[in-house]
């Protein structure tokens, strides 16, 4: 079995902003094309276009309507992936030692040709973030798409995990967690970012931004400043006193109904 290190040089990992999160999937689109055509053996579907279809996926969103104590129900989206926890009970676990983790930057990672599809990870891992690939037989967990960070072939802006670079609304963040001084540790510190199920022992590097009350935004949203309703008054002005073109046309027609 693999032995966990004292410590590691880095915590790289991601921020995941639920109050930007937007469930659209893009991010889960571009880790599978990413993760199928490099790293590691293709991510595999079984019967995509029949009725019963199943794959292989690094990255999942799931979506749920809550009820806070307080205020107007809401839907939040929550990605899930590999957290590259720091006492991670998956690499402790496996049998052949396929499972590890990374000195130099705290990922976790599955050395696939000594993997031998046990799944004792999967049923080590809390949070559900591995999965075996029907085709291959072997786990498959996210990489942080370590072919891609430290890839010097890439322009500097594409050095970074395919989900983080393809998120339209900026809700993935991708950094060191072990440095104060970054960009996602400051996220973290200001937003009060949290372990997902810290109850479970396993110190996740990722972390989660929680939803702001979506009550209290709409409300400030629906009652404007004096300021703000005196940039909107001359928008607010009816263009024409009497309806014109097309909808002046319908407004005579349903008047002769």
């Amino acid at each position: 079995m693999t032995a966990l290190p004292e410590r590691t040089d880095r915590k790289l990992g991601l921020v995941i902003d639920l109050d930007t999160c937007v469930g659209c999937h893009a991010c889960v689109i571009s880790c599978k094309g990413w993760n199928t055509e490099n790293y590691g053996a293709p991510l595999s579907d079984q019967d995509p276009y029949g009725g019963a279809p199943s794959g292989t996926f690094l990255n999942r969103v799931h979506s749920y309507e809550v009820q806070p104590p307080e205020g107007a129900a809401q839907l939040v989206h929550f990605p899930k992936s590999c957290l590259h926890c720091e006492d991670a009970p998956c690499v402790t676990v496996c049998p052949t030692g396929a499972s590890y983790k990374r000195v130099e930057d705290g990922i976790v990672l599955v050395n696939e040709s000594d993997c031998i599809g046990c799944g004792l990870c999967a049923w080590a891992c809390p949070y559900g973030a591995r999965e075996l690939d029907a085709a291959e037989g072997v786990m498959k967990k996210c990489t942080l798409c370590v072919d891609r960070i430290y890839n010097e072939n890439l322009p500097e802006v594409d050095r970074t995990p395919a989900c983080v670079r393809t998120c339209p609304a900026g809700a993935r963040h991708f950094g060191d967690l072990s440095d104060p001084a970054s960009d996602v540790s400051r996220l973290v510190s200001e937003r009060g970012g949290v372990d997902l199920m810290p109850e479970q022992g396993t110190k996740p590097v990722n972390k989660y931004l929680p939803p702001r009350p979506r009550d209290r935004l709409a409300r400030d949203a629906a009652e404007p400043t004096t300021g703000e309703i005196d940039v909107l008054a001359p928008f607010l002005e009816p263009v024409a006193e009497t309806p014109q073109g097309f909808i002046g046309w319908l407004d005579r027609a349903l008047e002769k109904l």
